[in-house]
């Protein structure tokens, strides 16, 4: 098995994507003018596409193949991220964009794209959902009307399914048997951009391939986790999603409890895609469910003012703009050790990290009077953005007579530590789905796992009425979030 694991391969970029398509639906859309075609651009710009890839638009906007490669070409001027944008090479670049008009509903359009396919000759293909999610399950059982979707022996039919994968468990369910009517399971691709991040990637890095911290990652040597993901604007213009999803389906459900899957798993026994797709399962179904009496006490939703008067928002609506739970997981591994998640909207600054506290030592050999310093527990903090990298806090003497201490960091900074530019998270999964690689793409029990964390979360809120709002922009959200790590004597990290 491990020669079929592309990451035991020190070129894994070298892998080669074979001849293929790539059809986007919903292409007139934000996440295919700032995401994917400028990854698939700078993707074919590294040469890491073939020069004959084809790349298929469609959406309902009327527009012929040269005014989508016209559309397309002002979008990855404007949205390419770190990198050179060169003219020549975009015009080999766009003899392979295509477009199809037509409704998602109209049998007829899932025709032209058999059609289309048919005359390029590309009989491998990557569908692309990237509509609104209430069409998922449409789009998939109308290309499997027309003879679409399902893998042969001529060819491989891969489908890239965007979150939110359902609203709710049941929903989840339905929507996966709907899919896979038309695609086999190791043929769906659940995205989630925040596993394609190179700094959440190596958490793994960082986990199993140093000998010094995995025997210090357990209950034993840490005694609390905190995972954040915090905004400082607010929902800019998508107030009528984001009151229909909310803080817990929008960050926690996906993005945070996946993070919190990759800090927490088992080791597997080969860096292999199942592999590592079964511990992240297995951690996924060991987090505690909480009982309904439970949700009032580690569970927490606030609102930011103002949130009430953004566009499309109603002016009574209960919708958490912020959410902070305590995870349990229980197993031999993490016994009683709280995991603190939280996520929200108009916080004092935007950053994504993960803390992990550990205890401090056993015995206090250098006391405040002695040393003058309150003793601090060591601290190692994953950055995952705006800044990637990594920070060991830990305690040191200060220079001078006596025993002073005073704490102190090591930092690894991405950039300036490899001096090269990351791909980024769109590039990342783009490319591992052509050349499918399933490791870090979410799968059916690992999605199904996570709706059954924040069931009892979602039922209690969607019953509960909140006296919102709660918060104040620019504050670290409500004061019954630093309230419950009060109670397990913890505070929240928010420097």
């Amino acid at each position: 098995m491990a020669d079929s694991n592309p990451f035991a391969d020190p070129l894994r970029f070298e892998r080669q994507v074979p001849e293929c398509a790539i059809v986007i639906f919903g292409a007139n859309g934000d996440l295919t003018k700032r995401k994917l075609i400028p990854a698939l651009y700078r993707l074919a710009y590294e040469r890491r596409l073939p020069a004959t890839v084809s790349i298929l638009g469609t959406s309902r906007t009327p527009l012929n193949d040269d005014e989508f490669r016209s559309k397309m070409h002002d979008s990855v001027k404007q949205f390419l991220e770190d990198s050179p944008f060169d003219e020549e090479r975009w015009d080999g670049f766009a003899k392979g964009l295509y477009y199809v008009a037509g409704d998602l509903s109209d049998p007829a359009l899932y025709s032209s794209i058999k059609d289309k396919l048919t005359a390029l000759g590309r009989t491998n293909v990557l569908y692309y959902l990237s509509t609104q999610p209430s069409y998922y399950g449409e789009v998939v059982e109308r290309l499997g009307a027309v003879g679409l979707g399902r893998s042969t022996a001529e060819g491989w039919q891969r489908v890239v399914v965007e979150k939110p994968f359902g609203h709710d468990l049941k929903s989840a369910r339905e929507l996966n048997e709907r899919i896979h009517r038309v695609f086999d399971e190791a043929d769906v691709y659940r995205i989630d951009h925040y596993l394609g991040k190179e700094t959440v990637q190596n958490i793994l890095a960082f986990r199993f391939g140093n000998g010094i911290f995995e025997p210090l990652w357990n209950r034993r040597y840490i005694n609390h986790v905190q995972i954040t993901a915090a905004e400082s604007i607010g929902v800019e213009g998508r107030g009528a999603y984001y009151q229909e999803a909310g803080a817990v389906r929008d960050m926690i459900q996906n993005h945070l409890l996946q993070v919190m899957a990759t800090i927490a798993m088992e080791p597997p026994a080969e860096y292999e895609p199942d592999a590592v797709r079964d511990e992240r399962a297995k951690l996924l179904r060991s987090i505690r469910i909480l009982s309904p009496e439970e949700v009032p006490l580690y569970a927490v939703a606030g609102q930011y003012g103002g949130f009430r008067h953004e566009p499309g928002v109603d002016p009574a609506t209960q919708a958490p703009t912020y959410a902070a739970a305590t995870f349990y997981i229980d197993n031999w591994r993490w016994a009683g050790i709280p995991f603190y998640i939280r996520s929200g909207k108009r916080l004092p600054k935007r950053t994504t990290e993960i803390a992990i506290q550990y205890n401090t030592a056993p015995h206090a050999l250098f006391t405040p009077d002695a040393g003058g310093v309150t003793m601090r527990p060591n601290l190692l903090i994953l950055r995952i953005q705006p800044e990637e990298g990594i920070s060991l806090r830990f305690l040191s003497k200060q220079p001078g007579s006596g025993m002073r201490l005073r704490p102190v960091s090591m930092d690894f900074n991405y950039g300036s530590s490899f001096g090269e530019r990351s791909p980024t998270a769109y590039e990342t999964l783009l490319e591992d789905a052509l050349t499918g690689d399933a490791t870090l793409y979410t799968r059916q029990d690992m999605v199904e796992a996570s709706w059954r964390v924040v069931s009892p979360i979602l039922e209690d809120w969607a019953n509960r009425k909140f006296e919102f709002p709660n918060y104040e922009p620019g504050t670290w959200g409500p004061a019954a979030a630093d309230e419950m790590l009060a109670r397990q004597a913890h505070v929240w990290r928010n420097s």
